[in-house]
C-alpha cells in the first residue's frame, strides 16, 4: 500500500516513520477535521493559523473526499507553509435517499470515516508530536478514532453559544417534550440564552421523524466526551450564555469563547465583480449589501418581492443574485453558481429603473472587501454565524432574513437580544413582502431604530477587536489551551 503523503502546495513530504533515522520533530502538532462548507473550513483555519503564529504549533487538516472543491484547496494551499492537508477516502451514501438534509449526510460521512481516520492519525503520530485533534460542529463522530488511537479530542464549534446551549440540552428535551418544537405554546428558554420560539429552533430538529433530528440528539451526546469546546465568539456578544457555559459543570467539557474568527486574508488583485470599483463612487454608508451566503437561495416569488422592496426603498444597494429555487431554501450549498446570469427571474426592467443606485452581481462578490468598505451602511443577511461576525469586525449594522440551519434563531438572538439587527416581518405565507422589505431598508438606512442598532454594533466591533488583542479575553482562553496541549509534549 502507497504511504500517505502531506502535501502543501506543489511540495510533497514523505511521513518521518518511512525514515527511522530521522529524529521525531518535536513542535507541537494539531490535527483538524472540517466538516463540508466553506464556511467550516474558514473559522478553522483562522484558528490554525493563530495557533501556527502565536503559538509555534504546526497542523494538518484532513478534509473529507466529499467536500473537495476548487476552493477549498485553493484556500488551503493559501495557508502558512506550517499547514499541511490531507484527505479521506470518499464513502459509499448510496443507501441515503436522495432528499436526506444535509446534516444527515455528513454525520453519517464523519461516522462511516472513522476507520480511515484512525489510519491517519496512527500515521500522522509516527512522524509528529500530534497533541490534539480538532473536529468541527459535524465531527461528533470522530472523536473515536481520536481516542482510539491516544490523541486529546475537542470540539470547534464555528457558531455561537445559543446554538451551542440548545445542542447540549437536546438531549434533556427530546425526553420532556412531547410535540413538534416548532409546535411548542412557548418559546424556548435556556439559561443565558434569549427566548427562542420552537418554530425558529435549529432546522434538523423541526422534525423529529426526520433521521437529521436523531444524528443532531447524536452530537450532543457526542460532545459531551470532547476534552473541551472552543467556539468561535466573545463574551461581549453572548455575555450571560457565556457566563452559563462557562462555569464548570459535571459531565460537561469546559467551553472556551476564542472569536471572532474571521478570513483575515487580503483582498483581491482583482475586482471582477466591479463591486468595489462601483462603492469607490458611493457617499459614506450609504449602501445596503445585500447577500444570502454561499448556500442560501430565495423562492422565485420572495426573489422577485426583495427586488421591488429594493427598488421601492430608494437605497443604494449591492445585491449579490442568485437562481431561485422553489424547493430548498439552501439548494446552493454545494453549488455556489447560479444557473444562469441572464436575471430573467428579476422584475421586467428592475436593473434598468436601479441602474443609478443599484449593482447586481451574479452568484459571488467579496464580501469582505464590501463590509469593511466606508461607502457600507448596512448587510441584509443570512444570519450565517460567519458572515454575522464578519458584519460586527467591521462595524455594519444588520437586517436579519435567516433561511435554515441555525439562521433562524440567530436572527431571533442578533434582534431581540444583542440588538444590532432589523427584522422584516413576513406574511402568513412565509413571503416577505416589497412593502415590508422598504421600511426595513429605509429605517436601518436613514431611521433611528437603524442609529440605534448601528451604535450598538460599533460597540461590539471594539469589544470584538479587544477580545483578539494579545491580552484580550479570546486570546487569553485560546493561549490556555495551545498551553495545555504543549504541557503534553
Amino acid at each position: 500500500m502507497a504511504p500517505f503523503i502531506f502535501s502543501h502546495h506543489n511540495f510533497i513530504v514523505p511521513f518521518l516513520h518511512h525514515y527511522p533515522l530521522l529524529i521525531m520533530d518535536q513542535t507541537p502538532h494539531i490535527v483538524i477535521l472540517p466538516t463540508p462548507g466553506m464556511g467550516h473550513l474558514i473559522p478553522l483555519a483562522e484558528l490554525a493559523t493563530r495557533l501556527v503564529l502565536r503559538h509555534g504549533f504546526t497542523a494538518t487538516f484532513i478534509t473529507y473526499a466529499e467536500s473537495a472543491s476548487k476552493a477549498q484547496t485553493a484556500y488551503l494551499a493559501s495557508l502558512p507553509p506550517s499547514v499541511a492537508s490531507l484527505s479521506l477516502p470518499p464513502v459509499d451514501l448510496a443507501d441515503l435517499s436522495p432528499t436526506a438534509c444535509i446534516e444527515t449526510r455528513i454525520c453519517v460521512t464523519a461516522a462511516r470515516s472513522v476507520p480511515a481516520l484512525a489510519r491517519l492519525l496512527r500515521d500522522l503520530k509516527d512522524g509528529r508530536h500530534v497533541v490534539a485533534f480538532v473536529a468541527d460542529l459535524f465531527g461528533g463522530d470522530s472523536l473515536v478514532a481520536a481516542r482510539e488511537v491516544g490523541v486529546p479530542a475537542y470540539v470547534f464549534f464555528p457558531s455561537n453559544l445559543l446554538t451551542l446551549s440548545v445542542i447540549l440540552h437536546l438531549p434533556a428535551l427530546d425526553a420532556a417534550v412531547s410535540c413538534e418544537f416548532r409546535d411548542l405554546p412557548e418559546p424556548l428558554k435556556l439559561p443565558g440564552c434569549v427566548p427562542i420560539p420552537g418554530s425558529e429552533l435549529i432546522s434538523p430538529i423541526q422534525d423529529r421523524k426526520d433521521d437529521a433530528y436523531r444524528w443532531v440528539v447524536n452530537l450532543a451526546r457526542k460532545y459531551r466526551e470532547a476534552e473541551g469546546i472552543l467556539v468561535n465568539t466573545f463574551d461581549e456578544i453572548e455575555p450571560e450564555a457565556s457566563e452559563v457555559l462557562k462555569k464548570v459543570q459535571a459531565g460537561r467539557p469546559p467551553v472556551y469563547t476564542v472569536g471572532p474568527l474571521i478570513h483575515t486574508g487580503g483582498a483581491s488583485s482583482t475586482d471582477a465583480s466591479g463591486c468595489l470599483s462601483w462603492l469607490d463612487k458611493q457617499p459614506r454608508s450609504s449602501v445596503l449589501f445585500v447577500s444570502f451566503g454561499s448556500g442560501g437561495t430565495l423562492s422565485t416569488e420572495q426573489t422577485r418581492e426583495l427586488a421591488l422592496g429594493l427598488e421601492c426603498s430608494g437605497q443604494r444597494f449591492i445585491w449579490v443574485v442568485r437562481s431561485p429555487s422553489d424547493q430548498k431554501a439552501d439548494a446552493n450549498f454545494f453549488n455556489a453558481q447560479s444557473a444562469t446570469d441572464s436575471f430573467e427571474f428579476l422584475p421586467e426592467g428592475f436593473t434598468e429603473r436601479t441602474r443609478d443606485v443599484g449593482l447586481v452581481v451574479s452568484s459571488w462578490a467579496p464580501q469582505i472587501e464590501i463590509l469593511k468598505h466606508e461607502s457600507t451602511g448596512g448587510f441584509l443577511t443570512h444570519c450565517g454565524w460567519n458572515s454575522t461576525l464578519e458584519s460586527v469586525v467591521y462595524g455594519v449594522p444588520m437586517i436579519a432574513w435567516p433561511l435554515y440551519a441555525e439562521q433562524k434563531q440567530n436572527a431571533v438572538m442578533l434582534v431581540e437580544g444583542t440588538k444590532i439587527a432589523l427584522r422584516a416581518k413576513a406574511g402568513a405565507d412565509g413571503v416577505v413582502r416589497k412593502d415590508a422589505i422598504s421600511r426595513t431598508v429605509k429605517e436601518l438606512m436613514e431611521g433611528e431604530e437603524g442609529k440605534a442598532v448601528r451604535h450598538k454594533v460599533k460597540e461590539l466591533q471594539a469589544a470584538g477587536a479587544k477580545a483578539l488583542a494579545e491580552d484580550g479575553k479570546s486570546s487569553k482562553a485560546l493561549a490556555e489551551i495551545a498551553n495545555k496541549w504543549k504541557g503534553m509534549l
